[in-house]
């Protein structure tokens, strides 16, 4: 299996209105994939499209080598799924919850169950109706690693939830890690800034860009150029890789979205010979998520079509 999940130019459209739009991206075995954007840039249709919730209006997706229109029934036995808005039968108690949900699982590993049971501190005589929304994300989300599945598919799995939650819940994941692969959405970077390792960007039903974390963080920096005094004017053929450049004064600012360590500052030094300073800073997600937002356009320099390894 070369991808956990790939899909090749994956639209979903209501009459008028595009939800997703010729979204191609390929996830590899062992990430952990975080979707993010605003919501209502798409990530839950991507999500249900790939779950066979949804239909596509166009494209196509696999999901572990199974072509997502046929994801059903026994595919789940290797794919754990939780969304937000996940239904639970709330007239359960988490015992009986659990106890519902082995028999469709032939790997269920009730030694595992035992261990997220007390990790999460789930209450198993208590009716779900009766729990916090934290608590029952634990719960399902119990329900869905009890059977190591391949792939675990989380729809928005931290929203409204306390840090404490959040921790405990992300805590769990990166112990599954080693033996599955994690796809995460998410509208808040600050959950999955520390511990993704690739990262997809959606705006308005369009990947703007799927990459390596580490691979993102590297070639995006904040440059500014201090100029002589009697520089008035900067050279108007400046790369397109640079976003956002502002010209104030006798300072020069802009985000270099192709910055490569061992080349870009000599070749800035080079461009602006009569630069009194040149400062060069690395830029956490946040701040590289709103430059490419704000510059209406994909992020250049690296392909949208897909996540290396």
């Amino acid at each position: 299996m070369t991808s956990a999940i790939a899909t090749q130019q994956l639209s979903k459209r209501y009459r008028r209105t595009t939800a997703l739009n010729e979204v191609t991206l390929d996830i590899p075995p062992g990430a952990i994939y975080a979707l993010v954007g605003a919501n209502g840039a798409g990530k839950t249709t991507l999500i249900k499209l790939l779950m066979n919730i949804l239909r596509p209006s166009s494209g196509a997706a696999t999901v572990l080598d199974i072509p997502s229109t046929r994801v059903a029934g026994a595919a789940f036995d290797r794919i754990g799924y939780v969304s937000e808005n996940q239904e639970l039968p709330e007239s359960m108690t988490v015992s009986a919850f659990l106890a519902y949900m082995r028999p469709f699982y032939p790997k269920w590993d009730t030694a595992l169950e035992a261990q997220l049971v007390q990790q999460f501190d789930l209450p198993l005589d208590r009716k779900l109706k009766n729990l916090s929304r934290g608590m029952k994300m634990k719960a399902a989300l119990a329900s869905a690693l009890a059977y190591r599945p391949s792939l675990i598919v989380l729809d928005e799995p931290f929203s409204g939830l306390d840090p404490l939650v959040r921790d405990e819940l992300i805590e769990s994941l990166l112990e599954r890690a080693p033996e599955t692969t994690i796809l995460l959405s998410s509208h808040d970077l600050a959950e999955i800034e520390s511990f993704a390792s690739h990262v997809g960007y959606l705006e308005q039903g369009r990947l703007l860009f799927s990459e390596e974390m580490a691979s993102l963080s590297t070639r995006f920096r904040e440059v500014e150029i201090t100029l002589p005094a009697s520089s008035s004017t900067v050279p108007a053929d400046l790369p397109a890789t640079w976003l956002l450049t502002e010209h104030t004064g006798s300072v020069l600012r802009f985000i270099d979205s192709r910055f490569e360590p061992d080349t870009s500052p000599s070749a800035l030094a080079s461009r602006f010979p009569d630069a009194t300073g040149i400062a060069i800073e690395a830029m956490p997600l946040r701040a590289i998520f709103l430059s490419i937002a704000k510059s209406g356009r994909p992020a250049p320099g690296r392909p949208t079509t897909g996540a290396s390894r």
